[in-house]
């Protein structure tokens, strides 16, 4: 029963690992198994910056549905308005990827620079204590540089899927040409919306491979 127990109680972490949990027991586990926290960091990292190259892509997408949407002359209006549903689901369901990978990263970074500083307590050497700490430092400035960069089109991404929200929903109850016409300009005011939100999604794509870059170039975990 013992045994039984053991491999239930590895399972569940393995598990946690596998769905890329981010919780102090899979971090733990990760690190127990040759990730440090550091690492760990770099591939949360990673996981936000696919996350984003998807939220991208897919909101580029449902940019290139409204501007078709602007110059709506004609045909089925159901399939419009499903098209644009089917864009919305997509868009939200990429934009709480990136949630997700964003919060993953601030859990490991706050392990990591808490453990971090409590360590440096524990030298005897103080040019080694000091040269860490200003190593400690500069892995802090880096990760501002990259966190901020990411919670810029994530600050952005409700209000865009509310007002295309709005339009989806406008649209459901609506499905004549004059109501589709009548959207023209909060159309083109979403579609800056967007365009926008992709120019900060792909900034911040490049900041996480500058800190990417930056952290394999070596240093203290």
């Amino acid at each position: 029963m013992r045994i039984l127990s053991s491999m239930v109680g590895v399972s569940v972490l393995v598990s946690a690992m596998v769905m890329g949990s981010c919780t102090s027991t899979a971090i733990a586990v990760r690190e127990s198994l040759g990730n440090p926290k550091r690492e760990q960091l770099v591939d949360r990292v990673e996981d936000t910056r696919e996350a984003q190259e998807g939220a991208k892509e897919q909101f580029a997408t449902t940019l290139d549905e409204l501007k078709a949407l602007s110059g709506y002359d004609g045909g089925e209006l159901e399939d419009a308005y499903s098209r644009l549903k089917k864009e919305l689901d997509r868009s939200e369901d990429r934009a709480n990827r990136v949630r997700k990978r964003i919060k993953d990263v601030e859990v490991v970074a706050n392990k990591l620079f808490d453990e971090w500083r409590e360590e440096l307590d524990d030298y005897s050497t103080r040019s080694l204590r000091d040269a860490s700490e200003r190593q400690l430092e500069d892995t802090m400035a880096l990760y501002a540089r990259v966190h901020g960069a990411m919670k810029a089109p994530e600050s952005k991404m409700d209000p865009v899927l509310a007002a295309f929200g709005d339009q989806v929903l406008f649209l459901k109850h609506n499905l004549n040409a004059r109501a589709i016409a009548s959207l023209d300009d909060s159309i083109a005011d979403l579609r800056g919306e967007i365009e926008a939100l992709i120019a900060d999604m792909e900034r911040s794509i490049d900041e996480a491979n500058a800190f990417i870059d930056a952290m394999g170039a070596g240093g203290e975990s």
